[in-house]
This record gives C-alpha cells, structure tokens and sequence, in this order.
C-alpha cells in the first residue's frame, strides 16, 4: 500500500495498472452481459411462455 504503483503510458493517456485492470474487468463483464442469453420460462404445450 506504501509503495508506488506502475503506469501504463500510451501516447497521450497515462493509466495506473489498477484502474486500467478494473477498466477491462468492467468492459468484458459488461460485453459477458450481452452475449450470454437470459433464462427462459416453461413453454406450454402450445408454445406460449
């Protein structure tokens, strides 16, 4: 907790490396969210939910 930490030095963007790993945790949970499919109900006999 004492010490300093990195960066990560991209052109003009100066990042810490925590945030920037918390920045990609965030983005692929966020793209995870998209693709995996919601749970669908039971179907009927009929095909109605």
């Amino acid at each position: 907790m004492d010490s300093p930490t990195a960066y990560f030095h991209w052109g003009f963007i100066v990042i810490s490396v925590p945030n920037l790993l918390v920045i990609v945790g965030m983005v692929v949970l966020f793209a995870v969210a998209l693709v995996v499919p919601f749970p669908h109900g039971k179907k009927d006999d009929d095909g109605d939910r």
